[in-house]
């Protein structure tokens, strides 16, 4: 058995660095299975490579954070009809409360004590379902938070939901990023005008446990397809 990790992509060499450590994380876990990179986008190899190469079973896990099109469509479409079973997106209660640990410790941090808002930050996607996912987290977290993207070609965007906030009156506004490593859209946080940006979420503990949780959980695909 083969555990895939399915990485977005990225150009940074830090987030290239987070996601080689997370596969490190794994393989320190369960030192008996094999982990394989992949990704659906800016890197090699593409998911539909490494799948090419596999010819026992195995477990694809996607490390994106909402269903989009590279889950319904880049990742099923490379899964499909081989002896690979992909996993669903890492969305999960256990990431909620990462989320939450990361927004507490900036307050924390913070000489002016907690944030008076909160603004949760997605990469943002095309595809109502992936919006869907970002507001159920928004939903789920144990305090109110404002959605915003932080991608330029969707709205609301992160840097004009903290200017609308600052107008309302918020003395200090925290940005919880909704995403899984050090890139383009997290580095673009720390413009937007807000007084904290919370770490990406891949070196949160909560991240190893849920990406062998996805692994166990698929495992009887596994053995009713075979």
């Amino acid at each position: 058995m083969t555990l895939i990790l399915v990485a977005h992509g990225t150009r940074a060499a830090a987030g290239q660095a987070q996601i080689h450590a997370l596969a490190a994380r794994l393989s320190r876990r369960r030192p008996t299975l094999p982990v394989r990179l992949s990704y659906v986008d800016v890197q090699e190899p593409s998911l539909a490579s490494v799948v090419s190469t596999v010819d026992a079973p195995a477990v694809a896990v996607p490390l994106l954070l909402t269903t989009g099109y590279h889950v319904r469509v880049d990742i099923a479409s490379a899964t499909a009809g081989t002896p690979v079973v992909a996993a669903p997106p890492l969305y999960d209660d256990r990431l909620v409360a990462a989320l939450a640990d990361r927004v507490a410790l900036a307050d924390r941090a913070s000489a002016a004590g907690p944030a008076d808002a909160v603004v949760l930050a997605a990469a943002g996607s095309s595809d109502p379902r992936g919006r869907a996912d970002v507001a159920a987290v928004a939903d789920a977290l144990p305090f109110p938070c404002h959605v915003a993207y932080a991608s330029p070609s969707l709205t609301p965007r992160v840097p004009d939901v903290v200017a609308a906030l600052r107008a309302q009156g918020a003395a200090r506004i925290t940005v919880a990023a909704y995403l899984l490593v050090d890139g383009l859209f997290h580095r673009s946080l720390y413009t937007a005008g807000a007084d904290a940006v919370t770490a990406p979420l891949i070196t949160h503990p909560a991240v190893t446990d849920l990406v062998l949780r996805r692994y166990d959980e698929a495992l009887p695909r596994i053995s009713l397809a075979a």
